[in-house]
């Protein structure tokens, strides 16, 4: 498992809002950016993991520890999975693999 709980972003407004002004993102949450290629970390206070992933779920590419005030694109991409940094190596996620998203309670 990649995140116990993900917040969703499909608006253009919150997607570019993201996770700035946030102190922190924590243990087991995780924001995806619906419809998105790229992400920026202008005004973070910490850095994350990105994954890019396309329609289906698979894995495009991950950027590990992005910090604040970087940029990080994958134009083919259909979505990004933002993490805190380090999660997508602990949990082995590699170009290639597929993730799901289930419903929770």
């Amino acid at each position: 498992m990649v995140a116990e709980r993900v917040e969703l972003a499909e608006s253009l407004w919150s997607r570019f809002w993201g996770l700035m002004g946030r102190k922190k993102l924590a243990p087991g949450h995780a924001l995806y950016l619906r419809s998105a290629s790229s992400v920026h970390t202008a005004f973070m206070r910490f850095p994350i993991d990105i994954i890019f992933l396309e329609k289906d779920g698979r894995v495009r590419k991950v950027v590990p520890a992005l910090e604040p005030f970087r940029v990080a694109l994958d134009f083919g991409s259909s979505g990004v999975l933002e993490l805190i940094a380090d999660t997508a190596a602990q949990a082995q996620v590699t170009a290639g693999d597929k993730l799901t998203f289930s419903e929770g309670d």
